[in-house]
């Protein structure tokens, strides 16, 4: 990955193997104009598209239709001194009934993304689980 800063808080981010660029710039509450995600929104979004990623590979092996899920994030900044993430909360919503043989295996493999183990332990991660098959 290449990371370049372009000025005025913005910075573009190149993925070497496909080109795929993306955008950041600082929130708003920080001096930015939130025009794209914060550093910190990728961290949180990466959180969620880890637990989806590694549930889809477990719903894939185990032939579980798994399309359609969602997960919604919430970033929550501290208050205090250093600025960081406090808190992020996910409601995690999965196309599949709330009794599936393979939930704890699903949800198992959600709280074990590579992600999460990298999150500080500092970090609050509250997951809200909604079944709906």
């Amino acid at each position: 990955m290449k990371i370049e800063y372009e000025g005025g808080l913005h910075c573009s981010a190149t993925h070497g193997p496909s080109g795929n660029v993306i955008s950041t710039d600082a929130p708003v509450d920080n001096n930015g104009r939130g025009e794209a995600f914060s550093p910190t929104d990728l961290v949180s979004a990466a959180l969620g598209a880890c637990m989806c990623t590694v549930m889809g590979i477990v719903a894939q092996r185990k032939e579980i239709a798994m399309e359609g899920a969602t997960v919604k994030v919430r970033k929550h900044m501290a208050v205090d001194t250093p600025r960081r993430i406090s808190k992020i909360e996910m409601d995690i919503s999965l196309p599949l009934a709330a009794d599936h043989p393979e939930r704890p295996m699903l949800e198992a493999a959600a709280k074990g993304c590579p992600v999460h183990h990298s999150l500080h332990p500092d970090i609050e991660v509250v997951m809200n689980w909604e079944w709906r098959g």
